[in-house]
């Protein structure tokens, strides 16, 4: 069983930045593919950003895209999601997921696995 720890969010002013950072153990049944994902309070969860753990390819969605970089460290068993520019609709509960398992890299159905989640709040 993989355990995902998230840290790195916090308290930000509009058009700061953060460094997410998702520390990964144990057996992973799928390691093609992890994901962070976030959720605000009374909203779905949203897919943020894939990466392809064999060679770091990654895949953001529009609203992060140009703002986010998704990087990796395999030898650290990391991975992190520099965010800039941010923005108050940031603000939500950050997670990260690994073990994809099919679908849309961005859909939370296909993630097996879930870390409890960092909290993100962007003030105006």
């Amino acid at each position: 069983q993989v355990q995902l720890v998230e840290s790195g969010g916090g308290s930000v002013l509009a058009g700061g930045s953060l460094r997410l950072s998702c520390t990964y153990s144990g057996y992973m049944f799928s390691t093609s593919y992890m994901a962070w994902f976030r959720q605000a309070p009374g909203k779905a969860r949203e897919g943020v950003a894939a990466i392809a753990t064999a060679d770091g390819s990654p895949f953001y969605a529009a609203s992060v895209n140009g703002r986010a970089t998704f990087a990796r460290d395999n030898a650290k068993n990391t991975v992190y999601l520099h965010m800039n520019n941010l923005k108050p609709e940031d603000t939500a509960m950050y997670y990260c997921a690994s073990e994809w398992r099919g679908g849309h890299l961005l859909n939370a159905d296909g993630y097996r696995s879930w870390g409890q989640g960092t909290q993100v709040t962007v003030s105006s």
